[in-house]
C-alpha cells in the first residue's frame, strides 16, 4: 500500500513538474528577499546539490548507448557547429546594444558564449529529447568552451579584459558537475546489475528528480537574489537580449538539425544545447572578476533566472512545435 502511494506521488509530481519548478524558483527568491544572511550558505551549496541533481540524472541514462552516440558524427557536428560557429555571431549582434559598459557586457559575452554542459540533460530529457545524446557531447562542449571562450573575449573585448579571466574554475566544474557524478553514476549502474543495493539506489534516485530539481532552482535563486535587486536597474537592460537569444536560438537549432536530417529526439536536444547556457558554471569565473568588472557576475545570475523560465517554457511547448514541423517535411 505504502510502495502504491510512493509511485502516485512520484507520478504526480513528474505530471506537475512545471508548476513545481516556477513554485521553487519563487520560494528561492523569497528566502533569498527575506533572509539576505543565507545567501552565503546557500551560494556554498549549488555545486554539491547540482552535483547530486546530475547523479540523479545521469543514472536514467544507459550507458551502453553512449558509445552509440558518441558516433553519431552528424549529431556531434551539429551541436558544435551551432553551438561555437552560429552562436558566437548571434551574441555579438545582441551585445553591441550594450557594447558601452563593460562589466554588462562581460557578464553577458561569459554566460551566452559559453553552451551548458550540466542540467540541459535534464530539461532534454523532460522534453523528450535525445539526453544520452547530450551527455555524450558534454566533455566536447566543456573542453571546446574552456579553449575557445578565451578567444572570442579577446575578439570581443579586447586582451586586458580577458587577461583577467581565470581558467581554474571551469576545470574544477568538469570535475566536480561532470566526472564525478557521471562516474558515480556508472558505479552504481555496475552495481545494480548485481545487487538488490544497487536497485534500491537507482529507485531513490529516480523519486527525487523533481524535488532535486526543485532545490537547485531555489538555491541558486536564493543564493543571488538579493544583488540582482540591488541592481535591478542596471541589469534591465540585459534581459530582452536574454529573451531575444532564447527566441532566436529555437529556429536556428531546428534549421541546424533540419540540414542535419536529425531526428525529433535529436532535433529538440540540439535546440536545447543551442539555446542553454552555462551559467552555473561561469558563474564562479564571474565571481572571481576584480571589483570594476564586479556587475558581470549579477549579469550572470540574471541569465539564470531568465533562462530557468525559458527551459519550464521549452519543456511545455518545444516538443509540440518539433513535433508539428518535422510533419510538415516531406517524406
Amino acid at each position: 500500500m505504502g510502495m502504491v502511494k510512493t509511485q502516485n506521488l512520484i507520478a504526480r509530481m513528474e505530471h506537475h513538474q512545471i508548476g513545481l519548478y516556477l513554485v521553487a524558483i519563487l520560494i528561492g527568491g523569497g528566502v533569498g528577499f527575506l533572509a539576505p544572511g543565507s545567501a552565503g550558505a546557500l551560494e556554498h551549496s549549488i555545486n554539491p546539490v547540482l552535483g547530486l541533481l546530475l547523479y540523479a540524472t545521469f543514472l536514467g541514462i544507459p550507458f551502453a548507448s553512449i558509445g552509440k552516440a558518441a558516433k553519431d558524427l552528424r549529431f556531434m557536428g551539429t551541436v558544435l557547429v551551432l553551438n561555437f560557429i552560429v552562436v558566437p555571431v548571434v551574441v555579438f549582434g545582441l551585445t553591441r546594444f550594450i557594447a558601452g559598459d563593460q562589466a554588462l557586457l562581460l557578464g553577458v559575452l561569459l554566460v551566452l558564449l559559453a553552451p551548458c554542459i550540466d542540467y540541459v540533460i535534464v530539461f532534454t530529457g523532460l522534453a523528450g529529447g535525445a539526453s544520452d545524446r547530450l551527455l555524450a557531447a558534454a566533455p566536447v562542449l566543456m573542453l571546446l568552451q574552456m579553449l575557445l571562450l578565451p578567444l572570442y573575449l579577446l575578439l570581443f573585448v579586447g586582451p586586458d579584459v580577458a587577461s583577467a579571466i581565470d581558467p581554474a574554475p571551469f576545470v574544477e566544474a568538469l570535475i566536480v558537475l561532470i566526472l564525478i557524478p557521471l562516474t558515480a553514476a556508472t558505479l552504481t549502474q555496475a552495481l545494480a546489475r548485481k545487487a538488490a543495493a544497487g536497485r534500491i539506489i537507482m529507485d531513490i534516485m529516480q523519486a527525487l528528480m523533481v524535488p532535486l530539481m526543485m532545490v537547485t532552482l531555489a538555491v541558486v535563486v536564493g543564493s543571488q537574489i538579493t544583488g540582482v535587486g540591488q541592481e535591478v536597474g542596471s541589469l534591465l537592460a540585459v534581459v530582452p537580449l536574454y529573451a531575444a537569444f532564447l527566441l532566436v536560438m529555437v529556429p536556428l537549432g531546428m534549421l541546424a538539425a533540419r540540414w542535419a536530417r536529425l531526428d525529433v529526439a535529436a532535433t529538440r536536444a540540439v535546440v536545447f544545447s543551442g539555446a542553454t547556457r552555462n551559467s552555473l558554471v561561469v558563474l564562479p569565473l564571474a565571481l572571481a572578476l576584480p571589483e570594476p568588472l564586479a556587475l558581470a557576475a549579477l549579469v550572470v545570475v540574471t541569465q539564470t533566472l531568465v533562462e530557468l523560465i525559458g527551459m519550464v517554457l521549452f519543456v511545455r511547448f518545444l516538443p509540440r512545435i518539433i513535433r508539428t514541423e518535422q510533419h510538415r517535411q516531406p517524406a
